[in-house]
């Protein structure tokens, strides 16, 4: 058989199956939406197998978009762990046969705790439609395996389906960017919404000279400073200009250049500088960006220096613009 081919039938046999589950979404699915949301301890979620593999997917999902969540493996839960278990949470078991062994095993001490049972398998009748509270069925017509056995086109409804629930809930919840980003500080959305400059900014050991330097002695602190710049104030110590290995460049083209003139006649004149410390990382890389700069100078209100961001501490911290 062409590989190609079969690959294209997967993709819609599977495809298929999610179309006939956006057909058949009813109002068992709601309830189950409420009954998440009304969950006041946490959404436990558990399944042997390859659905317990998207069991741990789903819960991963729930837990980043808002509602709390874990994965809970049956057979741990039958050597101990069901004390994880509260009567304050709700638990989604996924089976597609709803005939797993370790789970049905398990099922009976859920409804002895007394909390909300949310089933998914393809049977209603299974031991897990039978014990379920709220039952959400996994229909499809035929796995995309061709001996129709390996959990393929199941196991990817199973995933929507949780990923619907998860999507479901982050409206009901108004849940925004700035909420998933507080769940995420390390990735890029929750570096660009929350770190700021005073929190990444150089403070220390910064190459700073008087306006009476040399140029010869502003490029030896150029290169003890390793920031490709030298930053120059005013006798009061306010920033007066930054000369930078861009300027040194376009002054070694220049008639008359001297070693012994003063820095401040070849450097750039009150150079742009930030003042609000407060400022979110990712505005001042754009105005890095934009102005074609490699250091930004960030001053007080009396123009006095108080650190600087250089373009490269940027990148590496992963900060991005928009």
């Amino acid at each position: 058989m062409d590989l190609l081919q079969a690959a294209k039938e997967t993709l819609e046999i599977e495809a298929h199956a999610l179309s006939l589950a956006k057909e058949s979404l009813d109002d068992s699915f709601l309830q189950a939406i409420e009954a998440i949301y009304n969950t006041q301890g946490k959404l436990i979620i558990t399944g042997v197998g390859k659905s317990g593999l998207v069991g741990a997917k789903m819960a991963a999902t729930f837990a980043s978009t808002g509602t709390p969540s874990f994965f809970l493996h049956p057979t741990e839960a039958l050597h101990g762990d069901l004390g994880m278990i509260g009567k304050k949470d709700t638990l989604l078991a996924i089976s597609y046969s709803g005939e797993s062994e370790e789970l049905s095993k398990i099922l009976p001490h859920i409804k002895r705790v007394g909390i909300t049972l949310i089933g998914m398998s393809a049977s209603k009748s299974s031991t897990l439609g039978r014990y379920s509270d709220i039952f959400i069925p996994i229909k499809i017509d035929k796995e995309a395996c061709p001996l129709g056995v390996a959990p393929t086109t199941s196991t990817t409804l199973t995933m929507a389906l949780g990923d619907a629930l998860a999507v479901a809930l982050m409206h009901k919840r108004d849940f925004k960017q700035e909420d998933f980003a507080s769940f995420h500080p390390g990735g890029s959305l929750g570096k660009k919404l929350f770190i700021k400059v005073k929190d990444i900014m150089r403070k220390e050991n910064l190459p700073i000279i008087d306006e009476k330097t040399s140029l010869k002695h502003a490029i030896i602190m150029m290169n003890e400073g390793k920031l490709g710049n030298v930053l120059i104030v005013d006798d009061e110590k306010k920033l007066k200009a930054i000369l930078s290995d861009g300027d040194l460049r376009r002054a070694l083209a220049q008639e008359g250049f001297d070693l012994s003139l003063s820095a401040l006649e070849y450097a750039t004149k009150n150079p742009y500088r930030l003042t609000d410390i407060q400022t979110l990382a990712s505005k001042a890389l754009e105005e890095i960006e934009s102005k074609k700069i490699q250091l930004l100078p960030i001053t007080d209100k009396d123009e006095k220096i108080v650190g600087v961001l250089h373009i490269h501490d940027l990148v590496n911290a992963g900060i991005k613009g928009s």
